[in-house]
Parts: structure tokens; C-alpha cells; sequence
């Protein structure tokens, strides 16, 4: 049982960390608290299915335009000498 409570804890720990990277790539953690809960919250209100693909779809960009620049940092890693955040090392 104390093994299933330390996974639950550490799926936990990781889903909030992840929810909290999010944040951080779209920008949002620029916003206040305030502000930032109540989109959520309405986000979570919202019964509109026209409204809720349309934000559908733009997560799903914001994801791929996410993956292809990841791929094109790869890709230009080889050939750029890269710092460890990935940014290109000044001359």
C-alpha cells in the first residue's frame, strides 16, 4: 500500500511540475494569480464545442511549433557551437 501511495505521490509531483512548465512556455506566468485563475476557471466553464476546438487547435500549434523548434535547435546543435540552454555560444 506504501508503495502505491509513494507512486501516486510522484505522478502527482510530476503532473504539477509539467502544468507548471506549461505555464511557463506560453507565457502565462506573466500574468497574475488572479488573472491567471480565473482564465482557467473560464476555461473549465466554458460548454461552447466551437470555442473549446478552437482552443483545441491552438494547443495542438503551440505543441508542434514547440516540436519543430526543438528539431531545428538539433539539427543547427550540430553545425552552431550551442550553450548548455541551448542558445547560440557568443563570439
Amino acid at each position: 500500500m506504501k508503495a502505491l501511495e509513494a507512486k501516486a505521490k510522484t505522478l502527482k509531483e510530476r503532473r504539477v511540475r509539467h502544468l507548471g512548465e506549461l505555464v511557463i512556455a506560453t507565457g502565462a506566468d506573466a500574468l497574475d494569480a488572479d488573472m491567471l485563475a480565473g482564465a482557467l476557471l473560464g476555461a473549465v466553464a466554458v460548454k461552447d464545442t466551437s470555442v473549446e476546438e478552437g482552443w483545441r487547435k491552438a494547443g495542438a500549434r503551440f505543441f508542434q511549433r514547440g516540436a519543430s523548434k526543438a528539431a531545428a535547435r538539433s539539427d543547427r546543435g550540430a553545425a552552431n557551437d550551442t550553450t548548455t540552454d541551448g542558445h547560440a555560444a557568443s563570439a
